[in-house]
């Protein structure tokens, strides 16, 4: 993404052409950021055997997960439908974990039985998953009592969520391992999302070790996700080199005390394709009120739902005026509902300091390809979006079409 003549480019294509052509609202994505995250993630760790595993919740189109696949990542998956799509765009078996919440029986087994380890997040689970399955290769989920993240709704750890099985159970869990005969070859931890402070990061990387050191026969520990992107101008982002740095020789120094080296693993969605992702909508309606200049456009939280949701920050440029007169605005979708408001905080409405908008213009909220396409609804009997990909060469590729009114009501009967 670029500025050009004051108009925002993706690779040689304006976003006036890109929505001249495809319509709009519209997601665009580009190869080259989504390639450039993966190198830089894989290139910070020094340490091998070392992998990714893309939690494919962030961003599930299957082309995105193609290009990440090409630059050497597995997938970190939560359903047995999001392991049928990673093995259908061609992951192995082994490069796919299963870390499913209050899963059935039957999402077990469909996982263990093509191969994908389970990752249980209770001892309810363990436990039927032993049953099920006597002598199973298993990894449990462990909550470290340690949480972090952008907003309450996105912490993973501590004694407020409901993730993973608490730390200091470990004598049930070695329990019910030998009780099913199980074979316990990975521990795994996830403390939240939106993470830039690394020291969070290693204090539950610390706890998620001390665990692992009292279970023979491991074969990983994986440490989660959560890594963060700046979202605000202000923000610092995380300094990837010194993290990879300082997590790769923590966990040598660990494999060196446990006796042979273990492989490790992340799980990162959010920073290998946030970046990559605008969506693009068009501005229709300008109206005041004694409070606020509200612009509207012709999307909503029904394809971007972070804002509405968590009081997410994402930056609105006009990308048909990048530079101009500015204006205090807030910018609003087409759905009935008041909390359909991009410009927003956990306080309510905020304004935006941003180039002044007219009617027709081309509005961009960056840093949406995560949780963006992959949460979006059809409230309202609204359409989604159609996805289209920049390629490194620029050309331009559709990755998903425009629903339909007939793609809507095809599912009732």
């Amino acid at each position: 993404m670029r500025t050009a003549a004051n108009q925002l480019y993706f690779g040689p294509h304006s976003a006036a052409q890109l929505c001249e052509r495809y319509g709009t609202p519209l997601y665009v994505y580009e190869e080259e950021i989504l390639r450039r995250q993966a190198r830089e993630l894989v290139g910070c760790f020094s340490y091998r055997p070392f992998r990714v595993h893309y939690a494919m919740k962030a961003n599930f189109n299957p082309a995105i997960l193609r290009i990440l696949h090409e630059e050497g990542c597995g997938a970190d998956t939560v359903s047995d439908l999001e392991v049928r799509l990673g093995l259908e765009v061609g992951m192995k078996p082994e490069e796919i974990i299963f870390t499913g919440d209050n899963s059935t029986d039957e999402e077990m087994l469909a996982c263990h039985d093509q191969g994908v380890i389970v990752n249980a997040g209770s001892l309810s689970q363990l436990d039927r998953l032993g049953r099920l399955r006597p002598g199973a290769r298993v990894s449990v989920r462990i909550n470290p009592d340690v949480g972090a993240g952008h907003h309450s709704h996105c912490i993973t750890g501590g004694p407020h969520t409901k993730f993973g099985i608490y730390h200091d159970l470990l004598p049930e869990i070695l329990a019910l391992v030998q009780r099913h005969r199980l074979a316990l070859v990975g521990i795994h931890c996830h403390i939240g999302t939106g993470i830039l402070d690394a020291a969070k990061f290693l204090e539950a990387m610390d706890i998620t070790l001390g665990v692992a050191r009292k279970v023979p026969g491991l074969e990983f520990v994986d440490f989660g996700g959560g890594l963060g992107i700046a979202y605000r101008e202000e923000q610092q982002p995380l300094d990837l080199r010194e993290f990879g740095a300082r997590v790769s020789r923590h966990f040598e120094k660990f494999c060196g005390e446990y006796g042979k080296p273990l492989e490790l693993k992340i799980e990162p969605g959010r920073f290998l394709v946030c970046q990559a992702g605008t969506l693009l909508a068009r501005v229709n309606t300008l109206k005041d009120t004694p409070a606020h200049h509200f612009v509207g456009c012709d999307t909503g939280f029904n394809h971007l739902i972070r804002p509405m949701a968590y009081g997410s920050y994402h930056r609105i440029v006009n990308a048909s005026r990048v530079e101009g007169p500015q204006r205090q605005s807030v910018l609003c979708g087409n759905i009935c509902e008041s909390g359909d408001v991009f410009t927003q905080s956990s306080e309510g409405i905020e304004d935006r300091l941003v180039s002044e908008f007219r009617a027709g213009d081309v509005v961009a909220i960056l840093d949406a390809g995560a949780y963006g396409m992959s949460m979006s609804m059809q409230y309202n009997i609204r359409p989604r979006p159609p996805e289209v990909l920049v390629g490194q060469d620029g050309g331009l590729r559709v990755i998903r079409r425009r629903e339909t009114y007939e793609d809507i009501m095809a599912g009732y009967v």
